[in-house]
């Protein structure tokens, strides 16, 4: 990756918009403003990796009324209407291609997959709730835990990622940086950019400087709208 050329917006919780020369991609969309769909150039792919209602809103669905070339791109556990235009379903290890987009799934720790995105050269990873759960619990739920997400870490290894959005919840506690920290030493993304806090965007700042002698640049967005151009 010489230079991304990526407009990169935060919408809420774990929803991006990203936009590339030729494309916008929209990720695990909840809440937050997308813009006018019908005056951009771009064609425009929307990316859902599970179910959950707070990365899967429906209200995408109702945009292929403004936008009838929409592409979505969704996790196999999500049920949808078959008529929708341009649907794409996929299951962990899955592949396809769309336009200049190569996308693969990878598994999750949780329900449904997670995505590692190839547009114009630059590789972006979506996590969606793939994260080690490192919840105080007992030790065997907590070895279970470790051990399947670094399995998959295992997995995705010898990727290489410009771009990784990845969770750092609060609600784990001392444990919210394990997932990431890991993520980071095993896979080297060029890019980190914390998701999942929900309304406590201070959780950024301690992860931040936890991981400031890192060689991994955190990128911090902290509220609803927050745009950066690379």
């Amino acid at each position: 990756m010489e230079k991304a050329h990526l407009k990169i917006k935060y919408l809420y919780h774990s929803g991006f918009a990203v936009e590339t020369q030729n494309n916008v991609l929209i990720f695990d969309y909840y809440q937050g403003s997308i813009g006018d769909l019908k005056k951009s150039p771009k064609n425009i792919y929307v990316f859902v990796s599970h179910s959950h209602p707070d990365h899967f809103n429906p209200v995408i669905l109702e945009w292929q009324k403004e936008r009838s070339d929409i592409h979505y791109i969704l996790s196999n556990d999500i049920s949808v209407s078959p008529t929708i235009n341009n649907l794409n379903v996929l299951a962990p290890y899955e592949k396809i291609e769309l336009g200049s987009l190569k996308i693969k799934a990878y598994n999750s720790t949780d329900i449904g997959v997670s995505f590692l995105v190839e547009d114009e050269g630059t590789r972006l990873f979506h996590a969606g709730d793939l994260n080690w759960w490192y919840w105080i619990d007992t030790k065997d739920e907590m070895a279970k835990a470790e051990k399947e997400y670094k399995d998959e870490i295992q997995r995705i290894k010898g990727e290489d990622i410009d771009f990784a959005f990845f969770p750092v919840d609060p609600r784990l506690e001392k444990n919210y940086l394990a997932g990431a920290k890991y993520f980071i030493q095993e896979l080297n993304p060029k890019y980190l950019i914390p998701m999942h806090f929900t309304d406590s965007p201070e959780i950024l700042e301690y992860f931040g400087n936890e991981m400031r002698n890192s060689s991994c640049r955190i990128l911090k967005f902290s509220h609803k709208g927050q745009e950066l151009i690379l």
